[in-house]
């Protein structure tokens, strides 16, 4: 009886360990640089200034080729905009991202590219200071969705380096003004190429 309790007990433990090696996660650190394209809609212009921020990631595979990502973004630029006829205005804006994206990634020796898209949101936040002319704004919080791709490069069986194209699409954010003055009505391309490195466990 007792041999057979240590063989269940052995087995039991070795198909935990089989598990673990299965059940691969990463957590990564990266800076990032903001792109935003120049809108135009509703007679209103509005341009964002380039920024750099920071990026947090957690991705748990799946399969060795399938997983899941969870991601928080951060940055602060200045909002322009450009009320034809009427007013210019700008808006110093703490933005945050939150999404999740099904990653799909295949193995070349060191090198492993990948493809990402999920939904999100971006947190348009309003920063009450000199960079902030109406100080009426509203945060806004919009859905969208994340795409992008990339590579890591395998430094050792516990780091990496990513490098990744990132981009969001959201509507472009009116800040809540009376009459809606800045409200383009129009959806914008975010891209925050990104470059980190990543710890996996």
């Amino acid at each position: 009886m007792k041999k057979t309790m240590l063989l269940l007990g052995a087995l039991m433990v070795s198909a935990a360990a089989g598990y673990a090696q299965e059940s691969r996660q990463d957590v990564s650190l990266s800076g990032t640089a903001s792109f935003a394209p120049q809108i135009t809609g509703n007679s209103v212009q509005k341009n964002t200034s380039m920024t750099i921020g920071g990026l947090a990631s957690y991705r748990y595979m799946l399969t060795p080729r399938s997983a899941l990502e969870f991601n928080y973004g951060y940055q602060q630029n200045t909002q322009y905009y450009q009320v034809f006829g009427k007013k210019n205005g700008g808006i110093h804006v703490l933005q945050q991202e939150f999404s999740g994206a099904y990653v799909f990634n295949l193995n070349f020796k060191n090198f492993n590219p990948f493809v990402e898209a999920g939904p999100g949101a971006i947190i348009f936040s309003p920063l009450k200071d000199a960079g902030t002319s109406d100080l009426d704004a509203q945060r806004n919080t919009n859905i969208g969705a994340l795409f992008g791709g990339g590579v890591a490069y395998e430094l050792s069986p516990s780091f990496d380096i990513r490098a990744e194209y990132r981009a969001f699409l959201v509507k472009t954010p009116n800040f809540s003004l009376p009459g809606n003055v800045f409200n383009t009505n129009r959806y914008e391309v975010i891209s925050t190429p990104s470059i980190g490195i990543a710890y996996h466990f």
